[in-house]
């Protein structure tokens, strides 16, 4: 059977950058599923895609699809046919509509009985002709929110389309879409090759557009850059900051990547690199250049889509752009060192935090309360913690960070070390904000570890005692990632913390901010009334109620749902987290060792037999309708088995008594994990629920001795599903 490689490429006007990729994939995605369903033999698919097109190509696709099977199944015998064995009106129908005599139908069975079939088989299309349906259905399927409609179309698409080539091998398929019939004629560059591009057949495209000044293949422009940029950066003896997702939009910006080297004056280094940073990279997609200490220099590079016969008219051009917004950056910058942080602080008094729960003044004052009583806990200065933590906000009142959102934290460093400000303050006022997203590693040092932490749990308990706890796809105060923050900043860190206590003296100060922000609420309303000369006012109404003492629980219940994902994503099951989850330890810490213990534990070949021993124990203590006696009575013991289980569980409960003091879960369930022969031969040849009320009692108070050793660490009967 023939095999060709076939392409498909969609020429368009520029397409929106960061959408780019993901199109280019859904339409490979496409193509890959409208061959699989008819049928169609092929190897694997590429994806390609530029600024001005979108194509796949996929190798040894074969020239026809296999022979189509079909069948039609029509009545059943007892209908189809009469008592004398001729054919019925609804037999005879179906023949007809399958274009043959009923004689000529075949029979088969299922579970009604017999009825009568029509099979027919058809050679295969060949893939050519069936080439418009596969761009069709294709282009259907991708992801497109907002279609952008052009001319006098109906239809729609992410960008205007100006051409469309569908090659299979060297043969142009019959194929169109909005309007343009497929061809074989492609588009080069805009100015290095501003005229249409001949491909001869689909296995000369990458090397046919390359030779028309346009890199197909996202990778090999990817790599041109990196290589472009490095190079660049190494003329000045540095190293350029290359960004996953500047490098991503770079790479889609442009066909025919060229580096141009650039720079701006000294003067400007003086601002916070991360505010210059930010204007390179997220404003105008350049790269910038850090010396061998990795402090940013006046060197920056940016990417041209043309090889210039001037590059320096190029690179006065991105250094022109790029001034206007640095010296904003700057003036920026040494307003806020004149204006200072304390001033910053007291504008906190005039910004609120949430209607109940006060301003952001208010909210620094809770945080830095709870921090400065939870410092000695975690090995930390309380009057540094305190300190840290009345100047953690601070910046957000700055003209930076009104300029700069993603500064906060960052530009409050710059100003508290302006200031004098130790330097471990000004660092934690920045490691506050970590992990600032789902990637970001965890606060660095105690101290900016003990501020994400507090102001975690402010956030949270603020957000929940305001009625704030998110419901489906609405969560204004983000308390998912401030729960996942605060687990992974205690886990990651290494700090043991009853989350549960330390979450209620968080509640307990929300509580008074709340009644006070009720107080103020139920003044101004009197005082309103006065003025307004009302002289009777009945008790102003209001949404205030005490926050229930069940809410510390909740919320931490909220922060273990937030590490199933977290702990899924690291290898662990779900019922090994169920495990876990159950005993709901109060320390994080513990959790995690408890967790890892039930990881390594599920490993051992004896896990699955105690496993679904501790379930079956449990549903029998569960069942049991009688008090279970505290102790086993020996004298009771009859049984062989039973003795043997009693001294095995004595033991065993002997050996695990100081690993369970040292936390040594795994320790602990390896030597648990011994018991497995002697629980078998127990439930093997002993009945538990005996006649005898006293030998039945006995037995569930040694099957209830042993599941609460197991319960010391984890509920390992999840591990039997």
């Amino acid at each position: 059977m023939s095999r060709q490689t076939l392409l498909i490429e969609l020429g368009t006007e520029e397409l929106p950058v960061k959408a780019l990729p993901g199109l280019a994939q859904a339409l490979t995605d496409g193509v890959v599923a409208a061959l699989d369903s008819r049928g169609v033999e092929h190897g694997d698919a590429r994806t390609l895609h530029s600024p001005r097109r979108l194509a796949v190509t996929v190798a040894d696709v074969a020239a026809t699809q296999p022979e189509q099977h079909s069948e039609m199944l029509g009545p059943y015998a007892n209908i189809a046919l009469d008592a004398d064995g001729n054919p019925t009106k609804a037999l005879q129908g179906f023949a007809s509509k399958c274009g043959v005599e009923w004689n000529e139908l075949d029979r088969v069975t299922d579970q009604k009985g017999e009825r009568f079939a029509f099979r027919s088989v058809k050679p295969g299309a060949n893939t050519i002709d069936l080439l418009g349906e596969v761009l069709a259905e294709a282009v259907k399927s991708l992801p497109i929110p907002k279609p952008m409609r052009w001319g006098n179309r109906d239809h729609g698409f992410a960008r205007p389309l100006h051409w469309l080539v569908v090659l299979f091998g060297e043969d142009i398929a019959e194929a169109e879409l909005f309007g343009f019939k497929a061809d074989r004629m492609s588009r080069g560059h805009r100015f290095h090759h501003d005229k249409p591009v001949w491909l001869s057949s689909a296995d000369d495209y990458v090397e046919s557009m390359r030779a028309a000044h346009v890199l197909v293949d996202p990778d090999e422009r990817r790599q041109r850059v990196v290589d472009a940029v490095n190079a660049a950066a190494a003329e000045v003896g540095a190293e350029a900051r290359i960004h996953e997702d500047n490098l991503e939009q770079v790479v889609c910006l442009n066909e025919w990547p060229v580096a141009v080297r650039c720079r701006f004056e000294e003067t400007f280094l003086k601002v916070p690199q991360e505010a210059l940073i930010s204007t390179m990279e997220t404003n105008q997609k350049f790269f910038p250049v850090r010396d061998a200490g990795g402090r940013l220099t006046e060197h920056f590079i940016g990417i041209a889509n043309i090889e210039s016969k001037d590059p320096g008219e190029i690179a006065k051009g991105y250094e022109r752009v790029i001034r206007p917004r640095f010296a904003d950056a700057k003036f920026f910058y040494d307003e806020d060192l004149k204006q200072g942080l304390a001033s910053m602080n007291d504008g906190l008094k005039t910004v609120t935090y949430q209607a109940k729960l006060g301003s952001y003044a208010d909210k620094v004052a809770r945080i830095a309360t709870l921090a400065e009583a939870i410092a000695g806990e975690v090995g930390v200065d309380p009057a540094q913690a305190r300190r840290a933590a009345e100047l953690c906000k601070a910046d957000l009142q700055s003209r930076m960070v009104n300029e700069f959102p993603e500064l906060q934290g960052i530009a409050g460093r710059y100003y508290a070390a302006a200031e004098g400000e130790p330097t471990e303050v000004a660092h934690a006022i920045d490691e506050s904000w970590m992990p600032r997203f789902a990637a970001d590693d965890i606060a660095p040092s105690k101290l900016g570890q003990l501020l994400a932490i507090a102001e975690r749990l402010d956030t949270l308990a603020g957000g929940f005692a305001a009625g704030l706890e998110p419901t489906g796809n609405k969560d204004p105060f983000a308390l998912r990632r401030n729960a996942l923050g605060l687990a992974r900043t205690i886990i990651e860190s290494g700090l043991e913390l009853n989350a549960v206590a330390v979450l209620q003296a968080a509640i307990g100060h929300v509580s008074t901010s709340i009644a006070a922000a009720e107080t103020r609420r139920i003044a101004s309303a009197i005082g309103k009334a006065e003025e307004e000369g009302v002289k009777t006012l009945s008790a102003p109404g209001g949404s205030w109620m005490p926050v229930p003492e069940t809410l510390a629980p909740h919320i931490y219940d909220f922060i273990l749902d937030r590490l199933r994902g977290y702990y899924a994503d690291r290898g662990f099951t779900p019922l090994q987290f169920a495990a876990v989850a159950e005993l709901k330890p109060a320390s994080l810490l513990d959790f995690d060792a408890r967790l890892k213990a039930v990881a390594e534990f599920a490993r051992l070949p004896e896990s699955e037999s105690l496993a679904a021993a501790n379930k079956r124990i449990r549903n029998i203590l569960r069942k049991a309708e009688e008090a279970i006696p505290e102790t086993v009575d020996v004298s009771l013991l009859s049984d062989t088995a039973e003795r043997v289980l009693n001294a095995a569980v004595d033991q065993a409960i002997a050996d695990t008594d100081p690993l369970l003091a040292q936390r040594d879960y795994v320790g602990a369930l390896k030597r648990l994990a011994k018991l497995r022969d002697a629980v078998d031969a127990f439930f093997d040849g002993v009945m538990v629920m005996a006649e005898d009320a006293a030998v039945r009692g006995n037995r569930l108070a040694l099957l209830k001795r042993l599941a609460d050793r197991f319960a010391a660490i984890a509920a390992i009967e999840h591990l039997s599903g």
